[in-house]
């Protein structure tokens, strides 16, 4: 029998517990900094006296009156094969949830006109281009590496700062800045919410993040049908798949080119009759083997009858001529 979960607790227990609960209202924003190419531009575009790079990195963060932390879901998709009666869901795809910042706007509206600059840079590429004033203005978005950024953070603390959760945001922009209502009547303060859209977040970074040019993922190598590629080294998986996924194709081709239908550029010599089999195993062979199993095909020392039946055996046929 399974144990009971419920069970008395004392006092002093639920004390310690509920005492001990994180509080809403000590989290910091903070954007470290922006490209270089687009904090130039907000800096002119608003005609800022003061460092833009200086005001978001020490004051937009303290002006910055609601947050939320991030969340992400999965998309799933369904499988009802594997167990009669009983559908399974797998996970294909980890979706982030856009983040809303709201700000207080300070009397020369500095944080509302950044983050303006910051979408009319996103939308902006027609510049050099044509005045906003003509009345043919059009619109041409810049490239997303100049107006993304891996900066933005936020961080939810407690009030004695004992412990503390850092998100850092990957190649977020802002997406929408709503509207911001005014009113005759009892004033209050003036406040612009801004959404942000992001790639990802990653929790508690520890580092900085590194441009990369290429991906850590290692694919298989993928071939135009009009370029000429070495084929797989004999003896390789990677000849075995080759041999398995060509072979059909190799096979009802009466050409013997193997061009057209697998990618692969080999013209066979005209005074050469090849067997489908020997197709297959001409497929196969080591680029700089080519010619020598053309050649064994021609002599008749590679035959219907001792075909080498994968990469290992044709190269065993090659070193022993």
């Amino acid at each position: 029998m399974a144990n009971r979960i419920v069970k008395k607790f004392a006092m002093k227990d639920m004390r310690e517990l509920v005492g001990d609960l994180s509080q809403t209202n000590h989290y910091m924003v903070s954007f470290s900094t922006l490209n270089s190419t687009l904090m130039s531009y907000i800096q002119n575009r608003i005609g800022f006296q003061e460092d833009v790079r200086n005001f978001l990195s020490r004051k937009t963060g303290l002006l910055c009156s609601e947050a939320s932390l991030p969340t992400s879901s999965f998309a799933t998709g369904e499988v009802r094969d594997n167990f009669m009666g009983i559908p399974q869901e797998f996970a294909h795809t980890r979706l982030y949830t856009d983040i809303d910042f709201t700000f207080y706007v300070d009397t020369n509206y500095v944080n509302l006109k950044i983050f303006e600059s910051w979408m009319d840079y996103i939308a902006g590429g027609s510049e050099g281009e044509i005045s906003e004033l003509d009345d043919n203005y059009y619109r041409r978005m810049n490239y997303p590496d100049n107006y993304k950024v891996q900066t933005m953070f936020i961080s939810k603390f407690e009030r004695d700062f004992n412990s503390q959760i850092d998100y850092q945001f990957i190649n977020a922009f802002p997406k929408l800045v709503t509207a911001i209502p005014v009113s005759y009547g009892a004033a209050d303060l003036l406040k612009v919410s801004v959404q942000f859209t992001y790639d990802r977040y990653i929790v508690n970074p520890k580092g900085s993040i590194k441009k990369s040019n290429s991906s850590g993922f290692n694919d298989i190598a993928r071939v135009s049908n009009n370029t000429t590629a070495p084929l797989p080294s004999t003896g390789s998986t990677a000849a075995d798949e080759s041999f398995e996924e060509n072979r059909n194709s190799l096979l009802n081709n009466s050409t013997g080119n193997t061009e057209e239908s697998s990618g692969l550029s080999f013209e066979a010599p005209s005074n050469v009759q090849l067997s489908s089999e020997a197709r297959v195993t001409r497929m196969l062979a080591l680029n700089d083997n080519q010619a020598a199993v053309l050649k064994a095909i021609k002599d008749g020392k590679i035959t219907d009858d001792n075909l080498p039946l994968n990469a290992a055996g044709v190269k065993r046929t090659i070193e022993g001529w």
